[in-house]
């Protein structure tokens, strides 16, 4: 963030509580982005993403007590999968903030925030059925859109659809 730069309001908001947060986190998280539909950061060390959920749903000036949505993504130019992160401040604060998290796309997980905020756990479960990400320490890993023996991850860039499931043909 450059010294007087001119944020609208909101993202303005969101710029003070990425301060807050970049103190605590330093190099763990990426610089600022000043997105206006959605400001956001990015988490580089995965290993602290729940302490940094965690911090930002309960330190007294940020209170991101809701978890909007969490929506799976797929970057197959960098190997990599991952979430954007939704999370509002609701009451106090009305502070809107995204927050991305990437992972290998082989192998790769990310460790789960279900305990951190509840609508996490199923918002993680179809990011695992979809892209084929797990998520450590998730209390309930297993596919939620799909039937458990469905073969691939539907919305990764590289799926093909399967011709047939239990020798019904998959129509696409």
């Amino acid at each position: 963030m450059e010294e007087g730069t001119v944020f609208s309001q909101p993202v303005q908001q969101s710029a003070e509580a990425y301060a807050i947060i970049h103190e605590k986190f330093g190099e763990a998280v990426s610089a600022f982005d000043a997105n206006a539909t959605m400001p956001f950061f990015e988490v580089l060390d995965i290993s602290l993403w729940p302490d940094i959920a965690l911090f930002m749903r309960d330190h007294s000036k940020l209170k991101f007590n809701y978890m909007a949505c969490l929506s799976g993504v797929d970057y197959p130019a960098e190997e990599k999968l991952g979430i954007v992160c939704n999370l509002e401040s609701i009451g106090q604060f009305s502070h809107k903030l995204a927050v991305k998290v990437k992972c290998a796309r082989e192998g790769g997980s990310i460790p789960s925030v279900a305990c951190v905020w509840h609508t996490a756990n199923w918002h993680e479960r179809e990011a695992y059925d979809m892209y084929g990400m797990f998520f450590t320490g998730h209390p309930d890993m297993r596919r939620i859109l799909c039937p458990d023996d469905w073969e691939g991850y539907p919305l990764r860039k590289d799926y093909k659809v399967q011709e047939t499931y239990h020798g019904i043909k998959v129509p696409y």
